[in-house]
């Protein structure tokens, strides 16, 4: 609804029900940890959607316009930036990202860092000729630079991709308004990246990088994967995460950015670090045990495993 709709209002009930759609599935299984983080959720978005609603009458009084690509007005231009921002983890707003996608089950989270930022980017996409540029230079370095920072110590799996998607965030949106086709672009490898890794961990059950260790183990195709997604995430060059990255610094660059191109490759240094450990962990180490769990890998999992190949080819070696 929020992809196709060009007046304010369907727009706005497309993120509403994308907000409330996704909470069902947030506290299932029923218990104190998902509820909690569905209610921090919700909080959110509702602080944000309220916003979001408060830009658009605003907009509206000013200007006698509800169509989605006239936001001529400075005030409500910014409200609605910062209230994007907000539904999208972007820093100083992302406080919550990390917290909720630790508090609930794998796939809940996977839906979480992928479909459920689309709505507010295709908005961000659409109102990008009017949006501010300091404004957002300013969000989008602050998020490369905290989302790297924050996933340097942690040792669960599910908070360091969402500081990745903090830091991914970021990307997408210091460059929205010079070219918007690379955020779409951006957001479409790193949809296929991150649910590439959610299925890999989802497969295993694994949750925090020690248990990474016995990872060969248990499916040692999957390491193998796991370590090809996680460094095409990392932007390395023959992979296809390598793409976005370097399209983005150029076209900074050509727009006389370099300042920011500059903090945006030394944060992807810091991801690339939290990257490494998980890589280190999972290919390089070795978890003690007898010789009959090494066999572990040869029977079948019953979880689903068909959008593993296809995800993973689309996120290493489209380029």
């Amino acid at each position: 609804l929020t992809l196709v709709s060009n007046h304010w209002l369907m727009a706005w009930m497309g993120l509403e029900i994308n907000t409330l759609a996704i909470i069902p599935m947030m506290t299932y299984p029923n218990n104190m940890r998902n509820t909690e983080s569905a209610i921090k959720y919700f909080l959110m978005q509702a602080t944000a959607s309220m916003i979001i609603m408060f830009a658009i009458i605003y907009n509206a009084w000013m200007t006698n316009q509800w169509t989605l690509f006239q936001v001529s007005n400075e005030w409500a231009t910014m409200f609605m930036t910062l209230a994007l921002a907000m539904k999208l983890g972007l820093a100083p707003f992302h406080f919550w990202v990390p917290e909720v996608t630790q508090g609930i089950p794998l796939t809940s989270g996977m839906i979480l860092l992928t479909w459920q930022k689309i709505a507010p980017t295709s908005i961000l996409y659409q109102i990008s000729p009017s949006l501010n540029m300091n404004l957002l230079i300013l969000l989008a370095v602050s998020s490369t630079l905290l989302g790297g920072w924050g996933g340097l110590n942690q040792t669960h799996l599910r908070k360091i991709l969402a500081y990745s998607s903090i830091t991914h965030m970021g990307w997408m949106t210091v460059i929205v308004l010079i070219n918007p086709s690379l955020t779409i672009l951006n957001l479409l490898i790193y949809i296929a990246a991150t649910m590439a890794i959610f299925l890999c961990l989802n497969l295993t059950s694994t949750t925090k990088i020690n248990a990474l260790s016995n990872l060969w183990n248990k499916s040692a195709p999957m390491t193998i994967t796991l370590m090809i997604i996680l460094l095409s995430l990392g932007g390395l060059p023959p992979l296809t995460g390598f793409m976005p990255k370097w399209l983005i610094l150029q076209e900074l660059i050509i727009y006389n950015n370099i300042t920011t191109a500059m903090l945006l490759a030394f944060s992807a240094l810091l991801n690339l670090f939290f990257y490494m450990r998980i890589i280190y962990t999972s290919t390089l180490t070795m978890f003690p045990s007898n010789n009959s769990s090494k066999f572990q890998w040869f029977h079948s999992s019953p979880k689903p495993t068909s959008l593993i190949p296809s995800m993973t080819i689309i996120s290493a070696m489209l380029l």
